[in-house]
C-alpha cells in the first residue's frame, strides 16, 4: 500500500473508476447480446427496440471514456446493419 496521501487517494479513485468502467462495459455487452438475440429470433420490432437501447448505452460509455468514439461508432453501425438486413 502507498505511504503518501496523494498516492493513497489515487488508489481509491482508480478503484472507483474501474468499477464504473466494468459496469458500463457489462451493460453495453448485455445490450448488444439482446440485439443479436432479437435478430437471430427474427423479431424485427424487438430488434429495433433493443438497438435503440444499445445505441444509448454505447454512446454513454463512449462519452465517459470507456470506449473510443470510433469503436463505439463501429459497434452501433454493425448492430444497425444487422437489424436493417432483416426482412
Amino acid at each position: 500500500m502507498a505511504n503518501i496521501k496523494s498516492a493513497k487517494k489515487r488508489v481509491l479513485v482508480t478503484a472507483t473508476k474501474t468499477e464504473r468502467n466494468k459496469a458500463l462495459k457489462s451493460k453495453v455487452k448485455t445490450s448488444i447480446k439482446k440485439v443479436e438475440a432479437a435478430v437471430a429470433e427474427g423479431n424485427k420490432e424487438a430488434a429495433q427496440e433493443a438497438l435503440l437501447n444499445a445505441t444509448v448505452d454505447i454512446d454513454k460509455a463512449a462519452t465517459k471514456g470507456v470506449y473510443h468514439k470510433n469503436n463505439a461508432s463501429r459497434k452501433v453501425s454493425r448492430l444497425a446493419k444487422a437489424v436493417n438486413k432483416m426482412a
